[in-house]
């Protein structure tokens, strides 16, 4: 492994790094210790040839700038709070609205905006990354000051892992996820409608029209997201279906139907490149999103369009704290959240007939 880190820029007068991890054969990843944001990643495809396989910003400026959680990791609490209201041990707290009428993945101050202190290690066949931040009591409407350590460790096998740690001095939520824009083709200008996707999940969260659960679990079955055997994301997609009525696209939790991390629970094909996406997580959620409202957001090369990026979140469930019966994801004094979830891209000269949506 080689590696290098450089002063990406200034913010509030602190340094921002990127720090540069590349394997044997040329792959290589780029991560930012201000949200944690991983900014680039370069994959060879069948024929050889390297490209970056993640959305994102040109620049840290643009990263610093309003944006759809490029690359971050999110947090204290990943994805929706109804009305930004919970309850915990009988205390009420109200969260910011940043996506009335709810809340949504930390408010404007979450672990995306940290500058993170780093610490850089280089072995033969990965390097290892730790990141620590902290948030304070009722930063954000949060209960508590919350110690966040996340490690990311990147492999000569082009693997990346983010493996977190957390403790508090107060109860608290902790649901992080690291929000990825993927498009393995590595052309931005091209939809992520071709790429096959395979999750192992039977059901999501049911939503609301405001992309709240319900609290009823869904199955998936006869419906366009069952991803229970590989297919096309494009096969069938239609932004009229009621399932896709206010979202214009995937933007759903899905239940994994089991969480091992030593068992990939979902994957993704692009025949064209060759490449494969497996994920990996210890969380019982995946939120799938398309990228359903990226037109004209700057991107690294000029503008994007609606679905030309992929995210698979790894998560606890929306809204739990306001669900009783899902998993829930309170963190205690004395106690320590730990998780960890890994994508691992190769490249398999696939010849199965490619098809191509608009």
């Amino acid at each position: 492994m080689k590696s290098s880190v450089q002063e990406w820029g200034k913010l509030n007068g602190k340094s921002i790094l990127l720090f540069e991890m590349q394997g044997h054969d040329g792959q290589s990843i780029q991560i930012a210790n201000f949200g944690g944001i991983v900014h680039a990643w370069q994959c060879l495809d069948k024929n050889g040839q390297l490209n970056d396989v993640l959305l994102g910003r040109p620049d840290l400026e643009g990263y610093i700038e309003d944006h759809p959680f490029f690359n971050a990791i999110i947090g204290r609490s990943a994805n929706r709070i109804a009305y930004g209201r919970f309850e915990l041990d009988g205390h009420p707290y109200q969260l910011p609205i940043n996506l009335p009428p709810h809340h949504l993945h930390g408010g404007f101050n979450g672990l995306d905006k940290s500058i993170w202190s780093a610490n850089f290690t280089e072995k033969e066949n990965c390097c290892e990354l730790v990141l620590h931040t902290m948030l304070t009591h009722l930063e954000d409407g949060y209960p508590g000051n919350i110690d966040v350590w996340a490690t990311y460790t990147y492999t000569d096998k082009n693997e990346l892992t983010i493996a977190y740690r957390a403790q508090s001095d107060r109860p608290t939520l902790f649901n992080p996820t690291l929000h990825l824009y993927f498009n393995l083709s590595g052309l931005s200008s091209s939809t992520i409608l071709d790429h096959q996707l395979w999750i192992h999940a039977s059901h999501i969260t049911e939503i609301d029209e405001t992309s709240i659960p319900t609290g009823r679990y869904m199955p998936v079955q006869k419906t366009p997201l069952d991803f229970t055997k590989p297919r096309y994301i494009g096969e069938n997609f239609d932004i009229q279906h009621p399932l896709f009525s206010h979202t214009k696209g995937y933007d759903h939790n899905f239940v994994l139907d089991s969480h091992a991390f030593d068992e990939a629970v979902a994957s993704v094909i692009h025949s064209e490149s060759g490449r494969q996406l497996q994920v990996y997580t210890d969380r019982p959620g995946l939120q799938l999103y398309t990228g359903n409202w990226l037109e004209n957001i700057r991107g690294k090369v000029g503008f994007y369009r609606d679905y030309v990026g992929l995210c698979l979140e790894t998560q606890g469930y929306p809204d739990a704290p306001n669900h009783p019966h899902f998993p829930q994801f309170v963190l205690r004094p004395g106690t320590i959240f730990e998780s960890k979830t890994k994508y691992k891209i190769t490249v398999d000269p696939i010849t199965k007939e490619d098809k191509t949506f608009s």
